[in-house]
């Protein structure tokens, strides 16, 4: 309705300029009947944008009447120039041409007929011929106009098409570096982790055939390095392909707090609230920060117990991991790698992340996540 505002508010304007001229024609006498007729033009020109052709037909015969009726001069000219203008612009050439010529065409004959009382035969050729170049100039400015507007649709279309094909071409730069760092890592990494694993295992094996007890260290390291190499493995799928079918998330907490016990760290457990299906970014995000909590723990703290929460509220997960160590206020540690890769995947994800000493001794990772509100 805005964009037919300047419509409704030009239709006024002109209807109360025929109305003026119609009343300050000396002869002319302004019935109800001329009145309806300019206001249906202005109705017309109202709704010009979405129906050009039926306003231009409406607009054409009102004041072509009002001209036979009152005679206003050339401004009942005026709405049907911007109607043919707008039909031109839309793309109804034959209809804005058809009513130029038949405008002009009932104009003139009816100054020709009333010529003793309207003046000379050359004012009536003068305004005819002025007329003329005015619908002839709202023609072609309604055709020039039409072309602009699809010369820019194409230039538009074309910078839609460009960013596709960047966007194309960006993600096929992003497969080719996954592929890359793919078979990086598993030429860097995979064997290594494959001769620990192998090696832990023929210890245990050795040990067990010599009638010993495999070592907790030993066992640790075992476990350890299998679940190394399915991560691995797993991480690779998803560089190789960008769908996650299998990844880590907070339901394996559990099998992470087991495997660092068997390592020799003591750790608790504690869910608060009602588990929710997560996001899977979140919920592997929450997962490799209890990871990386839980290493620096077994390599930092010392002789440490490890808790581990779990928040689960109605727009936030927390989670959070705390050992009472070595570490202390007197004594901050200077972040790593691993603190640095948990911010940035925390805080990537909306999220805020706290590493910090407690006062008591020991140390804190808290991460919390933004969620939506359940339905």
């Amino acid at each position: 309705m805005r964009r037919d505002l300047p419509y409704a508010l030009g239709g006024l304007i002109l209807g109360a300029l025929l109305l003026g001229n119609a009343a300050l024609t000396p002869d002319a006498t302004v019935g109800a009947l001329d009145v309806a007729l300019v206001a249906a033009m202005v109705v017309a020109v109202a709704a010009c944008r979405r129906y050009p052709v039926v306003a231009l037909g409406v607009i054409t015969v009102a004041m072509l009447a009002v001209h036979i009726r009152v005679r206003p001069g050339v401004s009942a000219a005026f709405p049907v120039l911007g109607a043919v203008y707008v039909a031109g612009w839309r793309g109804h050439r034959v209809a804005a041409a058809t009513a130029s010529f038949a405008f002009l065409g009932g104009f003139l004959a009816r100054d020709i007929w009333s010529r003793p009382t309207t003046g000379p035969a050359r004012l009536i050729v003068d305004w005819t011929a002025l007329m003329l170049g005015w619908f002839v100039s709202a023609n072609i400015a309604g055709l020039v106009a039409r072309q602009r507007r699809a010369y820019l649709e194409q230039v538009e279309q074309r910078a839609i098409e460009a960013e596709r094909t960047r966007e194309e071409m960006a993600l096929r730069r992003a497969g080719e570096e996954r592929l890359r760092i793919a078979r990086d890592l598993h030429d860097s990494l995979t064997h290594s982790i494959s001769v620990i694993k192998v090696q832990a295992g023929i210890a245990v094996h050795l040990a067990r055939k010599h009638g010993e007890q495999p070592s907790a260290t030993l066992l640790a390291i075992q476990e350890a390095s299998s679940a190394a190499m399915r991560e691995l493995r797993t991480t690779l799928d998803v560089l190789r392909s960008p769908a996650d079918e299998d990844h880590v998330g907070l339901a394996r907490v559990d099998e992470l707090a087991e495997r660092t016990r068997a390592a020799g760290v003591p750790v608790h457990v504690t869910v608060s609230g009602p588990p929710r299906d997560l996001p899977a970014e979140i919920d592997q995000a929450g997962y490799r920060v209890v990871q990386e909590a839980l290493t620096n723990v077994a390599r930092h703290a010392g002789p440490a117990t490890a808790h581990i929460h779990v928040e689960y509220a109605p727009a936030r997960l927390t989670v959070s991991v705390t050992d009472d160590g070595q570490a202390s206020p007197a004594h901050p540690m200077t972040p790593g790698v691993g603190l640095r890769g948990m911010r940035e995947r925390v805080t990537g994800l909306g999220g805020t992340l706290r590493a910090a000493a407690n006062d008591d001794n020991g140390f804190t990772v808290r991460a919390a996540f933004p969620l939506e509100e359940p339905a």
